[in-house]
């Protein structure tokens, strides 16, 4: 899965290339490539039901022991399925909505490569590839956020939902540091496996501050809801794909992963109770005031962002032998 997650920045490096040899055949052409992820995925499905999490290891730098580690568990099944599956119908509706496009070849270079990189994200075992790829989601969104270059609305919110993005993701990365040194470990599965208390670390509350912030920002949380309306300025694909489906969702991922070991306090609860439900009715009550379609999706989005967030800090139970710890061998891959 790492090589092909890796050969997927291959394949959106080569798609201007490949528009150039196949035409208006290469959108089915790149669609293969997340369907045929998603059948891998739909394969692996059995073993971790049945087994509980894999941990596919790859050697990165073996004489500075580097590996690229992934974790394949009910979650991050879950949102890959979510991203590949979606991903292939995406790219192929884009093939007709863009045709004739002159600059549909760098469409397709955003657009895998923010595919690729959301994939990496929902399946990132160490802390530093998780904000590596949470990164690469934010650049890749500004990119196609502003495909129309030559609207000056487009360029204005592909700057703003960068800004805010980048920030958050700043902000999740302190918080991604204070939880390798609080926990002693940079890998999600030795973290989730470890018998230690996190709730009653010293670093307990600026290490919750900080992740919130990446979530929130990421998955446009009151008061960070505003980038996400105006990020409808992309091409209807990008606001289907990006804004409805995965993008935003990166952050639902985070709070849901974490929820195991960080989840549960009072400071948890409040905080993601009152901004859930805050951010719930705001995007219903924008979403009655609005009659453009797209708009009306993005408040529609914000209310079940809000929605499932609210769950995440109240509702919302994982259970923790099924989807958070690693209970199966690894698997060396």
């Amino acid at each position: 899965m790492q090589f092909a997650v890796l050969m997927g920045f291959v394949l959106a490096a080569s798609s201007p290339l490949l528009n150039r040899w196949f035409g208006e055949r290469t959108s089915l052409l790149l669609a293969l490539f997340p369907a045929l992820l998603a059948g891998w995925l739909f394969s692996q499905a059995p073993l971790v039901l049945s087994d509980g999490p894999q941990l596919l290891e790859w050697s990165w730098v073996p004489s500075l022991g580097i590996s690229l580690s992934f974790l394949l568990d009910g979650l991050s099944l879950l949102f890959g399925l979510l991203i590949t599956v979606i991903g292939t119908c995406v790219l192929v509706y884009a093939g007709g909505y863009l045709k004739g496009h002159q600059d549909i070849a760098r469409f397709h270079l955003a657009l895998v490569a923010f595919m690729v990189s959301m994939l990496g994200l929902v399946l990132a075992d160490g802390l530093l590839t998780l904000f590596i790829f949470w990164e690469l989601t934010s650049i890749t969104s500004y990119l196609l956020i502003g495909f129309n270059h030559t609207d000056i609305e487009a360029r204005k919110s592909a700057r703003q939902g960068l800004f805010v993005t980048v920030a958050g993701g700043l902000a999740l990365m302190a918080g991604l540091v204070l939880l390798g040194i609080a926990s002693g470990s940079w890998s999600l599965s030795e973290i989730l496996q470890s018998d230690d208390d996190l709730r009653q670390h010293a670093l307990y509350a600026p290490m919750l501050v900080c992740l919130l912030l990446g979530a929130f920002t990421k998955s446009a949380q009151f008061p960070f809801h505003f980038w996400l309306p105006n990020a409808m300025a992309a091409p209807t694909p990008v606001s289907a794909y990006l804004h409805s489906a995965t993008m935003v969702k990166a952050g639902i991922y985070l709070l849901a992963r974490l929820q195991p070991e960080l989840g549960g306090t009072a400071m948890w609860v409040t905080i993601l109770s009152v901004v859930g439900a805050t951010t719930m009715l705001t995007g219903a009550f924008l979403a009655i005031h609005h009659t453009n379609i797209k708009k009306l999706l993005a408040y529609s989005t914000i209310m079940a962002l809000g929605t499932l967030t609210h769950a995440a800090g109240d509702g919302l139970r994982i259970r923790h032998d099924r989807f958070c710890h690693l209970s199966a061998r690894p698997l060396h891959v």
